[in-house]
């Protein structure tokens, strides 16, 4: 595979690597007054889009919302899912304002009468959060009311649609669609779900204008993005870099790699693995990565270690979300559970024949049938992981294992 470098970016448009816009702490500047319509104008020029995973452009997503009859609700969706990627945490206790000024900005455009901000209970960010919601009320800035729902920590707590079904005081689980969430969401309303990031980009594009957002990015997703550097990286956490910047770039950011590596996870466990060779030269934008078949996702960047066992990991990541779905449809009830435990015998080279068979057969029966995407997201992570690490299943089904290593590379939540 070779990924095209038409997006990478000149000196000056990746400075924010050094000039961070959502974490260097609360802006001094107050939001200006404006109206709906010129707030609107300004993301449509902006070109923002969501920086949740699926990248589509925020003024779209509010223009559905917009075309729903008052009255309407906005909502912060700050649960993060995914154990790979702790961006939106980061975010939340660095600079919960600048979340929160995109949260007041998005309920101005949409004429909401309603904002919450969903959290998973986590003491560190709810605190957070609290302190800065409690100091806005003390400076009178805050025009209208936001209300804290925390979400149970699972992996499918924080769809568009489980968000809905939690704040409207039932289990936060994805729902069947239609209707759409922009049609009828939290207690049947117009509700807007936006990533906190988005909205901290909705705050910092009220302040300084569409046209300083898109000074850094790719032209067709402009901006900056938080990124999470996990596994074999020497200082792992999460970087604000431009939309466009060099894996290579980012990596080096971090510190570097700890190690020798042989693959990158990207996306996190929706998301795809690429051989290291390979994976060195990509540019982080999806217009680069998607006729390779790749997204940037929400920024989960994983660098897998030459000696660690792939197939091993791999299995404890399709155990991991198994157990993980809603239980509410059948390629999340039998498939998965399918799907895991005809990768683990063909790991521990039980009935290898059979189980190529099976996980040939399997999804054609899940794709594209389950209530949410969960089964969809599982099945490119795995297909992904059998192509790049094919030659070590191998030596599995033979019951032989190259690998040194011990110790886990990827996070698995243990409560």
């Amino acid at each position: 595979m070779t990924v095209t470098q038409d997006v990478r970016l000149s000196a000056e448009r990746t400075a924010s690597l050094d000039e961070p816009r959502l974490l260097r702490g609360r802006l001094p500047e107050p939001l200006r007054r404006r109206t709906a319509a010129e707030l609107l104008r300004e993301v449509e020029a902006s070109g923002l889009t969501g920086r949740g995973g699926a990248a589509f452009p925020t003024h779209r997503k509010m223009a559905g919302v917009l075309s729903m009859p008052a009255p309407r609700i906005v909502v912060g969706n700050g649960a993060e899912g995914e154990p790979a990627s702790d961006k939106d945490k980061t975010l939340l206790t660095t600079n919960p304002h600048l979340v929160l000024d995109g949260l007041q900005v998005a309920a101005t455009i949409l004429g909401a009468d309603h904002a919450y901000i969903y959290l998973h209970d986590e003491r560190t960010v709810t605190a957070a959060v609290a302190r800065a919601l409690a100091a806005r009320r003390e400076e009178g800035v805050e025009e209208l009311p936001v209300q804290v729902v925390t979400a149970p920590a699972r992996f499918v707590s924080g769809e568009e649609s489980a968000v809905v079904s939690r704040i409207s005081g039932t289990d936060a689980l994805p729902r069947s669609k239609p209707p759409r969430v922009f049609e009828q969401g939290a207690f049947g309303r117009p509700t807007l779900v936006q990533n906190v990031e988005t909205l901290a980009h909705l705050g910092y594009i009220a302040r300084f204008g569409a046209d300083q957002f898109r000074a850094v990015g790719a032209p067709d997703q402009p901006g900056t993005m938080l990124f999470t550097l996990s596994g074999a990286v020497r200082r792992p956490g999460v970087i604000e870099a431009p939309v466009g910047v060099g894996l290579d770039e980012l990596i080096e950011a971090a510190g570097g790699a700890s190690t020798h590596l042989q693959a990158v996870l990207l996306g996190g466990y929706h998301g795809s693995w690429v051989r290291w060779p390979e994976a060195r030269s990509l540019v982080m934008a999806n217009s680069a990565l998607r006729p390779h078949g790749l997204s940037v996702g929400a920024g989960v960047v994983v660098l897998f270690p030459a000696d660690a066992c792939g197939p091993g990991e791999v299995t404890r990541v399709l155990d991991y979300l198994a157990d993980e779905s809603a239980g509410q449809c059948g390629p999340c009830v039998f498939g998965l559970p399918a799907l895991a435990d005809a990768y683990h015998d063909l790991v521990a080279g039980k009935r290898p024949q059979s189980r190529i068979s099976r996980l040939r057969e399997l999804p054609a029966l899940l794709e594209r049938r389950g209530e949410c995407s969960h089964p969809d997201g599982t099945l490119r992570f795995l297909r992904s992981a059998q192509s790049v690490f094919g030659e070590h299943l191998a030596q599995h089904r033979r019951r032989s294992c190259v690998s040194s290593r011990r110790t886990p590379v990827l996070p698995i939540p243990t409560d």
